[in-house]
């Protein structure tokens, strides 16, 4: 039973799982833009959202989550120094995800996710 269990499985166990969620943030947050399928970007959203309201807090706390979350200091710099200050009018809702349509080998469902602004 799934009881009280978050999230999607994406077809791997769940340390592959966290370990993809971490890398598709890191790759979200060093360009600012990726492709990727439809329920990967859906479940990464949170993990995102979650990063950049730490950032616009600010202080050492937050500083420690997100490295726990994320795993690589340079990126959570780049975040708390350059990609929060961006959000700092805005509530939520820092990504945007664009359909592109089926993947052409087994046709998943395709997007972008990108960072508003």
């Amino acid at each position: 039973m799934r009881h009280l269990k978050k999230g999607r499985k994406l077809g791997t166990n769940a340390s592959h799982t966290n370990a993809m969620l971490r890398s598709l943030a890191i790759a979200l947050f060093e360009n600012e833009r990726i492709k990727t399928t439809e329920t990967r970007a859906k479940e990464v959203r949170s993990l995102v959202d979650k990063v950049i309201t730490w950032g616009k807090r600010g202080d050492v706390h937050s500083r420690r989550l997100a490295i726990s979350a994320l795993g690589n200091k340079e990126i959570v710099y780049k975040v708390f120094d350059d990609i929060a200050p961006r959000f700092e009018s805005r509530e939520g809702g820092y990504t945007r995800i664009l359909k592109l349509g089926p993947r052409k080998g087994d046709a998943a469902p395709m997007v972008i996710l990108e960072l508003v602004e």
